[in-house]
């Protein structure tokens, strides 16, 4: 993890939201600053670097935005992961859990190769259920996961706990409040 308070302080803090007792950080706010942002894909990017990354998937919709942008960054390829019914061609698909509700994710099928490196990139880890249905996803695929990376980690939701087999990065992370 990254001590970084530009970082930490251009996260908004949403109470309440989407339902009553979740605290949301919302990280368009960063990503609507210019020197934030750079600073975020730059730090992933960093860490990811050198690591011959075949592609980086980048979970919807938050994800896509730093995914593509560490994919340019270490000139790997970009995945989308979408919700149900958004992918245009043939997808393997996945339901999961999340803190307040549930909802399913695809891939195209043929999106990753048996054996490529593939780095998960999102914007925030909070119980683990999204990037435990992608991991799902890209194994399905044979895909090898070479890390996992996030802006923002909410430690006292413990997800990391659901895949503790791969590395994880995160640049911020919040404690519970």
């Amino acid at each position: 993890m990254v001590n970084n308070c530009l970082l930490e302080k251009s996260i908004r803090n949403i109470p309440d939201f989407p339902k009553p007792g979740i605290l949301f950080r919302d990280v368009t706010t960063l990503i609507a600053d210019k020197v934030a942002f750079k600073k975020a894909v730059d730090l992933l990017a960093k860490k990811y670097k050198g690591k011959k990354i075949d592609k980086v998937v980048g979970v919807e919709a938050r994800g896509f935005i730093f995914g593509a942008a560490v994919a340019n960054k270490i000139n790997a390829g970009f995945v989308p992961v979408r919700k149900k019914g958004k992918l245009p061609f043939k997808t393997i698909s996945a339901t999961y859990e999340l803190e307040y509700g549930t909802d399913t994710l695809e891939i195209h099928k043929d999106a990753i190769r048996s054996g490529e490196k593939i780095l998960i990139i999102d914007d925030l880890l909070a119980t683990g259920g999204t990037v435990k249905a992608v991991i799902d996803l890209i194994r399905e695929l044979k895909g090898n996961i070479a890390g996992i990376g996030f802006v923002i980690e909410l430690v006292d939701l413990h997800g990391r706990d659901k895949f503790k087999e791969f590395p994880i990065y995160s640049l911020v992370k919040f404690e519970g409040e």
